[in-house]
């Protein structure tokens, strides 16, 4: 049952990026939580190993057959993603859980502020 369940949480994360461009963390990492009992920390970790260059490219070369992708600002944005994701791991680390949890829960609600506020 829990192998169904990492599936459809799979297929969730895998249809949101696609559609949305978000990443699949949205919601691997609540799914994780309230579904899978992981913590925070474990949700992230696991997310993050899920959603590596492998899962992605696919997605993005659909993208690339519409010309529909931008190499040159992707690369910087890849860039900045290599460094900006070790300071941010570290400082997660550093964090409880609960900390965390609720970091986390803001970002997700300022993000949705700002898209319904958008015009």
């Amino acid at each position: 049952m829990q192998a169904l369940l990492c599936v459809l949480l799979g297929i969730a994360a895998g249809v949101s990026s696609g559609l949305f461009g978000i990443g699949g963390g949205i919601i691997l990492v609540p799914g994780m939580i309230y579904l899978l009992g992981f913590t925070q920390k474990r949700a992230q970790g696991t997310s993050l190993m899920a959603l590596l260059l492998p899962i992605g490219i696919f997605a993005v070369w659909q993208y690339w057959k519409q010309n529909a992708v931008d190499l040159v600002v992707g690369g910087y944005i890849i860039a900045g993603f290599l460094f900006g994701s070790i300071f941010g791991s570290r400082i997660a680390l550093s964090l409880s859980d609960v900390v965390l949890r609720r970091c986390f829960a803001a970002f997700l609600v300022i993000v949705a502020i700002q898209l319904v506020l958008k015009k």
